[in-house]
């Protein structure tokens, strides 16, 4: 299927210091294409992700990609007033991207009046599956300034989405990071967790099972991949040529690609068992 990708989209955000910038890839034919916004991880822009991005817009989706304030293409440093609220704006740049979600359309010529909007699903990997989960209905343990589940938001994947907080964090993460504290026991929507069981953090003291707790502390439907040998790029998803790969292994980003298609489109899940295994509850 021929795709088409348009960027930057410039959506006005006086309030975030910068404007947020977005690109829009989507197939050049079909009606009724359901969307994905996709938040990348630390450091990356909306630039990122072609192996997954390549693959939805070439099976029938919209996929929308904002650029969070922490890419490195935007220079925010720590010394930067916002930024240590970087994860609050990321949150709202998912909502502004579906409050504004006409003007990111018209931005692609033929696509307006071609979405379905009642299938919209939000993705993200690492730091932005933290973000994509919020709109799924996860929170914040001791904060409630997040608006909570967003109702347009009907399904997601997690990739690689940080695990508990409190104990379970190193030194490190515990004084850098003191958001990341999720409770997942009120992220009630369908959706995909995708770990490797390779993927040792420094962020936490525990093992790899720690990036599969938003799916054992969720509530049903949840669907866990998890791949065999895989670290935090998982195999590698955030781009064809990353030098942040560790664990180049094109049948894991295989695996992720068809699973999270599959698992969109409501169709049966299947995994090869060299790469990869499926839980579901």
């Amino acid at each position: 299927m021929s795709v088409i990708s348009v960027s930057p989209v410039v959506l006005s955000a006086p309030e975030r210091g910068d404007d947020l910038q977005v690109r829009v890839s989507a197939p050049l034919s079909g009606d009724d294409l359901p969307v994905i916004v996709f938040s990348h991880g630390f450091g990356e822009s909306m630039r990122g992700y072609a192996p997954l991005v390549d693959h939805w817009t070439a099976a029938g989706f919209v996929v929308v990609q904002p650029t969070h304030l922490d890419s490195r293409t935007l220079n925010v440093t720590p010394d930067d007033p916002r930024y240590p609220e970087i994860w609050r704006f990321r949150d709202a740049d998912l909502r502004r991207v579906l409050d504004d979600l006409d003007t990111l359309l018209a931005a692609v010529p033929g696509l307006a009046g071609r979405v379905d909007r009642d299938r919209i699903a939000v993705a993200g990997h690492s730091w932005g599956a933290t973000t994509a989960s919020a709109l799924l209905g996860a929170t914040v343990v001791g904060d409630d300034s997040l608006p909570g589940a967003d109702p347009r938001v009907k399904a997601g994947v997690l990739l690689a989405v940080a695990g508990l907080g409190g104990a379970d964090l190193s030194p490190f993460a515990a004084e850098h990071f003191a958001f990341m504290s999720p409770d997942f026991t009120a992220m009630t929507a369908p959706a995909l967790i995708v770990a490797g069981d390779a993927d040792q953090s420094a962020l936490t003291v525990r093992k790899p099972d720690w990036w599969t707790d938003a799916y054992h502390l969720s509530p049903a439907p949840k669907t866990l991949l998890t791949l065999f040998g895989g670290e935090h790029s998982l195999g590698g998803i955030t781009g064809y040529h990353s030098t942040e790969t560790t664990d180049e292994d094109p049948a894991r980003v295989a695996a992720v690609q068809r699973v999270s298609t599959a698992f969109l489109l409501g169709s049966p899940l299947s995994v090869d068992p060299a790469a990869g295994q499926l839980e579901s509850k």
